[in-house]
């Protein structure tokens, strides 16, 4: 990030190498359409050139940070054009990894394909209420009091779901 405050071009294109993909896809499955995603994903490397000074390595991972602007701006923009995400719903099984033309081998878009299996069949497994309230969340941008309202039930029910949904799901998939 040293390299994009002191505005060097190329560390931002190195950046965008290696995240854009990802970034693109965490839009795409919150709002449902290309070229909206598209424009999610260049407003974030936009903002990052303009406020690379923000970030602070102590509180995330710079994926971590990225995706996290990513999913807010999403969320953002679909709030801001009153579209709410049900009307793009997505469901697990549309969650997919298509292989890509920008260089990544066959080998990497299986390899993919096999986790995104991996993962939505331990989502499967879960009970239905934790799936309702991990679509809601991560899929579909929710905020918890959201998630509350939405299916008419306490903040705290919410949040304990999500934990419980968010632990049997890193216990699952453990190597």
């Amino acid at each position: 990030m040293v390299f994009i405050v002191n505005r060097q071009a190329e560390a931002l294109g190195v950046l965008y190498d290696r995240y854009g993909r990802l970034l693109y896809s965490v839009a795409y499955h919150l709002v449902g359409h290309q070229q909206l995603a598209e424009e999610i994903t260049l407003d974030v490397f936009r903002r990052v050139w303009e406020k690379a000074h923000s970030y602070r390595a102590d509180r995330a991972s710079v994926r971590t940070w990225l995706t996290s602007m990513t999913r807010n701006r999403a969320i953002d923009m679909l709030r801001r054009e009153g579209v709410r995400p049900e009307h793009n719903s997505i469901s697990w099984a549309d969650l997919t990894v298509e292989p890509s033309a920008d260089g990544h081998s066959p080998e990497t878009a299986v390899s993919q394909r096999m986790q995104q299996q991996r993962v939505q069949a331990a989502l499967a497994e879960l009970p239905q209420e934790q799936q309702d309230v991990l679509i809601l969340a991560f899929f579909r941008g929710y905020s918890h009091s959201e998630i509350a309202t939405q299916l008419e039930m306490p903040l705290g029910t919410v949040k304990t779901r999500i934990r419980l949904g968010m632990q049997k799901l890193r216990h699952q998939l453990q190597p």
